[in-house]
């Protein structure tokens, strides 16, 4: 990166107008998939506002309206057209009547392997060229999603193929239908000669990093081609936390470091000129080729051409031209990247490169050698630009994302370069392939323990809210840091001092404080390797089961909903792969909306008795606003979540019922939760009593277990035999201060004790946590 300077010796500010350009065209996508129809009033307006400067004589800028207009129409037009075919084309009809077809088409995507119901499916992306169906035949364009038996695995990407199945109605927007119960593909034609090449550098790429651990063997193809699907969950949650997730997926990095790889080899061999443009484009072909021709992969191609422009000669006023036309052109060839998170991230991130990443670079350059002053800039600027978006999508800021980018830059570049070309050199020379894999290897491992170390900092991210007060705040924060922060960073004294702070910030120095909406986080807490907490809500039950980095199932929400959120904050919750509501009392309930505020929750449980009935209304209402359904907590059956085993033990309703309709049956058909995790076995149990204990007992013989929900906040009502003979190590209660009920009854708090276990209160306590040790479970409180 380098400041560019005019005949008259100063730096020439940014051509501005394909910008607006790109810019209007954008806002007319949004537009046009947000209202429909009305979006035709966006291109309208702006012909109209170039009229009018045209009679002011204003022709510049009625020239630059006209292009937004022109562009606008254009992008509207494609997305009202693609709209029309995708939701009134024969094949969404056919598929709304649940018709079986018989299909011939093209192989768009690579299969993909997921866990079926009834076992491994495949699923694949198909464009289909003819369809037959109920007599009638079709020549048509549109795309389906098959999800076919494992015979699918042999539908190679670029292979023409004939099936038949049933078509339902898709999920997915971007497809006509879904084809259910399909016949194995009948192979027409095989894939053409350039998605043979890519298919067998692709292979070689993984045979070359075969013998790697799992996470480097995962990660270099992710790094070269975008392929992350074997990534562990674990390391992708990482990758989130710490701002590396653009590593993991297709991006304009990756390919601006493979052509300029490509690049810098052909100088290296005398190429010049003109001839260096066509290595460059032919690479960006390759890479397109390597990584599919999926949207995102061109988005990323077209964010890493502009790259490799801002990067050349007069990068200021290129890079946010080429920026503006490359937003244009990707969005008439593909509407639908308007509303796409992962577009507006890779735009955004380019466009922080070309207009704030100069101006840090040089200001950093008075100070620090140009390669690490480059090395602070980009990922500072593209993190910057990003910010507001990603806390808009994930509820939280990340704080380590600079610093875990800056540190692992001089990894990057050589672990993408050494991966390709161990792939490239394994088509000649096994050997030489697995070679250059392993030092691909080393330098990902470099990688993967930056992601996890910075991953475990005390504070890796702070949590945001996602509103539009909220995210309007961010921005405008980020704008004040994109302005001042070349003036701050010009004196090496200030550049330190901020080096060094952010450093004490990420150690949670001083005091291991850091400020949450909501509230104050105490240093330690929650404590390192957590496998349950235990929020203290007042008098009610929630629960977190740790299931990864950031992630827990949530067993019931206590009675308010900011009090469960500003635990789940405290913990740093942002993902709920689980909700299980025990029962339908309000003080394990009521704290639902909180719960589901700012988190990416996947499936809500609860309890197959539907009493008290109010309860079960407003849980229905209160998951049905965010989009979700509450199934019933299905009896017997064993999950997995990560390294976390979860079992449903108790109720074994064979199916919901209504109840007396006044609470009085919930209690005891309570969900009751046998979950495994590091070595120790915890019984949540609701508020579950002494009929259902004993029918419990009966079912589990002889269970015995590591940590223990005390039944329905201590109550003196228990089968104290039984909770006895469960031999806990750990008891916790869950229960209000100065309750009216006198929760927890001391002669049940003084038998646990008797037998042996650790009891913990939330009133006395506050947020309990329960750690794995050598010598068994340990309780860490908040208090």
């Amino acid at each position: 990166m380098t400041r560019q300077e005019d005949a008259s010796g100063t730096t020439p500010g940014h051509d501005l107008r394909m910008a607006v350009i790109g810019a209007a065209g954008w806002l007319a996508g949004i537009a046009a998939h947000q209202v429909g129809g009305g979006a035709v009033g966006i291109p309208l307006v702006l012909a109209v506002a170039a009229v009018a400067m045209v009679r002011r004589g204003a022709a510049r800028v009625a020239r630059v309206l006209t292009a937004c207009a022109l562009v606008a129409a254009g992008v509207v037009t494609s997305t009202l057209l693609r709209s029309e075919v995708v939701t009134h084309g024969p094949l969404r009809a056919l598929a709304e009547d649940g018709a079986v077809a018989e299909l011939t088409g093209t192989v768009v995507s690579d299969p993909v392997e997921v866990d079926g119901q009834w076992g491994p499916q495949v699923v694949v992306r198909m464009r289909v060229t003819r369809l037959t169906a109920r007599g009638a035949s079709y020549r048509l364009g549109g795309v389906v999603v098959v999800l076919g038996d494992p015979a699918w695995s042999a539908a190679a990407l670029g292979s023409e193929v004939r099936t038949s199945g049933r078509l339902v109605v898709a999920d997915d927007g971007g497809a006509a239908a879904l084809v259910v119960a399909p016949r194995p593909p009948v192979r027409i034609r095989g894939p053409d000669v350039w998605w043979r090449g890519a298919a067998t550098v692709r292979e070689s790429i993984g045979a070359a990093v075969a013998e790697s651990p799992v996470a480097e063997r995962e990660l270099v193809p992710a790094l070269v081609v975008g392929d992350d699907a074997g990534l562990p969950d674990g390391l992708e949650q990482d990758f989130r936390t710490t701002g590396l997730t653009h590593l993991t997926a297709v991006s304009g990095t990756n390919l601006t470091l493979v052509v300029g790889f490509l690049l810098l080899l052909a100088r290296g061999l005398g190429v010049r000129g003109r001839w260096l443009t066509v290595v460059g484009l032919l690479g960006i072909v390759g890479f397109v080729l390597l990584a599919r021709t999926e949207p995102s992969v061109v988005r990323a191609a077209a964010m890493g051409t502009v790259g490799l422009l801002a990067l050349g000669t007069d990068g200021r006023r290129r890079g946010l031209r080429a920026l503006g036309v490359a937003v244009t052109v990707l969005l008439l060839v593909s509407p639908a990247l308007a509303v796409s998170a992962g577009f507006a991230l890779s735009v955004l991130a380019t466009a922080g490169i070309v207009v704030v990443g100069p101006g840090v670079h040089a200001a950093l350059c008075r100070w620090l050698p140009a390669p690490v002053a480059a090395a602070v800039a980009v990922p500072f600027a593209a993190q910057l630009a990003c910010t507001p978006v990603i806390a808009g999508l994930s509820g939280e800021v990340s704080v380590v994302a600079v610093l875990a980018n800056l540190l692992v830059a001089p990894v990057v570049g050589p672990a993408t370069v050494l991966g390709l070309a161990g792939g490239l050199a394994g088509l000649l020379s096994g050997t030489l392939g697995r070679l250059l894999g392993a030092l691909a290897g080393v330098c990902v491992s470099w990688i993967v323990r930056v992601a996890e170390n910075a991953a475990d900092l005390p504070v890796p991210a702070v949590a945001w809210g996602s509103g539009a007060l909220s995210i309007g705040v961010l921005a405008v924060l980020c704008a004040v840091v994109a302005v001042t922060a070349p003036r701050l960073l010009r004196s090496r004294r200030v550049g330190v001092v901020l080096g060094v702070g952010s450093l004490l910030v990420l150690l949670g120095v001083p005091g291991r404080i850091a400020v949450l909406p909501g509230g104050w986080l105490p240093g330690g807490w929650p404590p390192s390797g957590w496998v349950l907490a235990v929020c203290d809500v007042g008098q009610g039950d929630a629960l977190a089961v740790s299931v990864g980095a950031r992630a827990a199932i949530v067993v019931d929400a206590g009675p308010d909903p900011a009090l469960v959120d500003r635990c789940l904050d405290r913990l740093g919750v942002r993902q709920v792969p689980l909700v299980v509501l025990t029962h339908f009392h309000a003080d394990h309930v009521d704290g639902l909306a909180g719960v589901l505020r700012g988190r990416e929750v996947g499936t809500v449980e609860a309890s197959s008795m539907l009493d008290p009935a109010a309860g079960f209304a407003e849980v229905e209402e209160v998951a049905g606003g965010n989009g979700l359904t509450v199934t019933a907590a299905p009896y017997g059956l064993t999950r997995r979540y990560g390294d976390v085993t979860v079992q449903v033990v108790w109720p074994d309703l064979p199916q919901p019922v209504a109840g007396p309709g006044d609470g009085s049956a919930a209690n005891d058909a309570s969900v009751v939760l046998l979950v495994e995790s590091h070595g120790l076995r915890l019984l949540l149990t609701g508020d579950i009593e002494p009929a259902g204990q004993a029918r419990l007992a009966a079912d589990l013989p002889d269970l015995d277990v590591d940590v223990l929900k005390v039944p329905h906040h201590g109550s003196a009502y228990q089968d104290t035999v039984w909770l006895e003979s469960l031999d806990p190590e750990v008891a916790v209660v869950s229960v209000g201060e100065d309750n009216d009920y006198g929760h927890p009854h001391p002669g049940l708090l003084d038998a646990l004790a008797s037998s042996g276990a650790e009891v913990a209160r939330t009133d006395e306590d506050g947020d309990l946590a329960v750690v794995p040790g050598d010598d068994g479970p340990a309780v860490v409180t908040s208090d």
